[in-house]
């Protein structure tokens, strides 16, 4: 089968590999109809850690399963499915508490399960799925092909961007302040208006994303950061600040901003990959700004958000801005490194 293999800084390429198998009775083979490039791939692309050897890469997939071992229960072959971007047994104590993404038996695609077996990376034409019960959601029928984009989000993104909103608060007249303009801001943005947001403001540098931004329901864009940009939104929140700020990038300077805007007493909630970041504590406790979030539990949050993609009531698809087979996998990360791209979507 095909498979994207990153083998270092920047060299992303489409190879053959041996198609997956059922390894524990616990698994299933899913055949992706569609995979993407995630903000996050960026980093190892980027060279951050370093590529010591090459590697699968990849943690988002819809796809139909083609295979089930012997234990499997809540999936047939021929199931539409969501694979939420780690997988996990459903089981253990973290898994029950809604904390799948720390399942004790869970982890990555691309990578050695626990047994030391290759998971292979979302990005190909197959994956072998561990814990397939506790991991994958069936779609209620096969869908069709113009919601695939949709329903791909919420394998991560939507979800991480929901996260961010209950990590930081948000309800119903909540003012908020969205950092970062990737696809997992924007699905932030739409997080916020679907929890009853009154204003969002989406802190935005690139014209493109103001308008996928204006589209999922942000009332007010700021393009300035720093003192101008904590300016701006004080400006517009009547000098107080927001109640909510959600942090999508995880970079120093954008936890510094977050933290800035928020209102005495406000949330923020972080769900950027961290880099460089580091706490402004002192600032915080005199200010009653509390941070909460981390790594996405979306498989938690999938039942919920399937059901309104579904229904028509929620679309996230506006964030796949560029669509490319499988086998321009390069091409899909350069576009995003380039920021040509919001997201890429890959159609196998």
């Amino acid at each position: 089968m095909l498979a994207t293999i990153l083998h270092a800084a920047r060299d992303v390429r489409s190879e053959r590999v041996p198609d997956p198998t059922l390894v524990a009775d616990t698994d299933a083979v899913v055949g992706v109809v569609a995979a993407c490039v995630c903000g996050s791939d960026l980093w190892p692309y980027r060279g951050d850690p370093p590529v010591d050897e090459p590697r699968r890469i990849g943690h988002e997939l819809v796809g139909v399963v083609e295979e089930v071992g012997s234990a499997v229960s809540t999936l047939s072959v021929g199931d539409f499915v969501i694979a939420p971007f780690l997988y996990s047994d459903g089981d253990c104590v973290h898994c029950r508490a809604g904390v799948q993404t720390s399942c004790t038996r869970g982890g990555g695609y691309g990578g050695p399960d626990h047994d030391g077996h290759l998971v292979d990376g979302a990005q190909g034409e197959r994956v072998r799925v561990p814990w397939a019960d506790g991991t994958l959601v069936a779609t209620p029928a096969q869908p069709a092909p113009s919601l695939v984009p949709a329903l791909l989000s919420l394998s991560d993104v939507m979800g991480t961007g929901h996260h961010a909103a209950l990590a930081a608060g948000v309800g119903p007249g909540s003012p908020v302040v969205v950092v970062g303009d990737g696809a997992v801001g924007l699905c932030g943005v739409l997080a916020a208006r679907r929890l009853g947001a009154s204003r969002v403001v989406a802190m935005s540098r690139h014209e493109p994303r103001q308008a996928i931004a204006r589209t999922f329901g942000a009332s007010d864009v700021v393009a300035e950061r720093g003192d101008e940009g904590v300016a701006a939104v004080h400006e517009l929140t009547d000098g107080v600040g927001a109640d909510a700020v959600l942090e999508c990038v995880g970079t120093g300077p954008a936890m510094e901003q977050a933290i800035r805007v928020a209102r005495p007493g406000g949330r923020v909630g972080y769900v950027g990959l961290p880099h460089g970041v580091e706490l402004p504590i002192l600032d915080m406790f005199r200010r009653n700004v509390s941070v909460s979030g981390g790594i996405a539990p979306v498989r938690a949050y999938l039942p919920e958000l399937l059901t309104e993609v579904w229904d028509g009531r929620l679309d996230p698809s506006p964030v796949f801005d560029l669509s490319l087979p499988l086998d321009r996998a390069a091409e899909a990360y350069a576009a995003m490194d380039e920021r040509r791209a919001v997201k890429t979507l890959l159609t196998v």
